[in-house]
C-alpha cells in the first residue's frame, strides 16, 4: 500500500527555488569539519569477549569530535570495556549513504557480536524514496545478522533534522518531513528481525549537542548516545 503523500512532498515544487537557494546557500557556507583523528579498530578492556562493530556516515565516524576518543567509537568503547574485552572496529564514512555502507560491509570479512549503525541523513538530502530506504535497511540487516553474524544490531534513529542549526526554513522543515519517513521506513525494517533493536535519541534543546558547524553532533552529544547504546548492549 503506498504511503500518503505528506505536506512537504506537496510543497517542494512551489517551493523548489527557495529550498535550491537555500541548499547551495548552506553548502557554500558551511564550516568544513574532518573526521576525527584516533584508531579505528582495537582491543580494550577486561571481561567476557565482545566483538563490536560500529557503521555508518560522517556521525557514525565521529565528525564534530577532535579525536575518536571523543566521538561515538571512543566513547562507547571507554564505557564497554569496564565490563568486555571488546574487539572493535568502526566502518564510516562523511557522506555514506545504507547502499554505500553495504557495499562496504560486504567486503568485510569478519564477524561481530555487536553492530551500531547510525545511517540516513546522506539518504535524505539525496531524495532516497522511503520504500527504497526500507528495502536498503532489511538488506543491511540481512547482511549483519546473517553472513556477518550479529547477535544484536542497534540501528540509531534517522536524525531529526529539523533541529538542525545550520538548516534554515522552510529546508529545515522539508528535510525534517523527508529524515522522520524514512525513520519510520527504518523502524519498520527493523521490526523485522528479532536481533535488531531501533534507537531513537530525545535530545534536549541545548546549543552544546551540536557542532561548530550545526549539523554534526558534538562530543556532549557522542557522550550521551553512547551510554544508551552501552545500556542496551549490556542488557542484551
Amino acid at each position: 500500500m503506498p504511503s500518503p503523500v505528506g505536506a512537504d512532498q506537496i510543497l517542494r515544487v512551489p517551493l523548489l527555488p527557495i529550498l535550491a537557494f537555500q541548499g547551495l546557500s548552506v553548502r557554500r557556507n558551511a564550516q568544513f569539519l574532518p573526521e576525527p583523528i584516533g584508531p579505528r579498530e582495537g582491543r580494550e578492556g577486561r571481561g567476557p569477549r565482545l566483538r563490536l562493530l560500529i557503521a555508518g556516515d560522517s556521525s557514525a565516524a565521529g565528525v564534530g569530535a577532535g579525536t575518536q576518543r571523543q566521538a561515538l567509537s571512543g566513547q562507547l568503547v571507554s564505557r564497554l570495556a569496564k565490563h568486555y574485552t571488546v574487539e572493535w572496529r568502526l566502518e564510516a564514512t562523511t557522506g555514506h549513504t545504507t547502499q554505500d555502507a553495504i557495499h562496504r560491509l560486504q567486503a568485510l570479512p569478519a564477524q561481530f557480536d555487536v553492530v551500531v549503525t547510525a545511517l540516513g541523513v546522506n539518504d535524505v538530502t539525496r531524495a532516497v524514496h522511503r520504500q527504497r530506504f526500507e528495502t536498503q535497511q532489511r538488506q543491511l540487516l540481512n547482511l549483519l545478522t546473517g553472513p556477518m553474524g550479529a547477535r544484536k544490531v542497534i540501528v540509531t534513529a534517522v536524525p531529526q533534522m529539523a533541529r538542525f542549526p545550520a538548516l534554515p526554513q522552510p529546508l529545515a522543515w522539508v528535510l525534517g518531513q523527508q529524515a522522520a519517513r524514512l525513520d519510520r521506513g527504518l523502524q519498520t525494517a527493523a521490526a523485522g528481525f528479532p536481533q535488531a533493536k531501533h534507537l531513537a535519541l530525545n535530545l534536549p534543546d541545548d546549543p552544546a549537542l551540536a557542532a561548530p558547524d550545526g549539523y554534526h553532533p558534538s562530543p556532549k552529544t557522542y557522550a550521551l548516545w553512547a551510554e544508551e547504546l552501552a545500556r542496551l548492549i549490556r542488557q542484551a
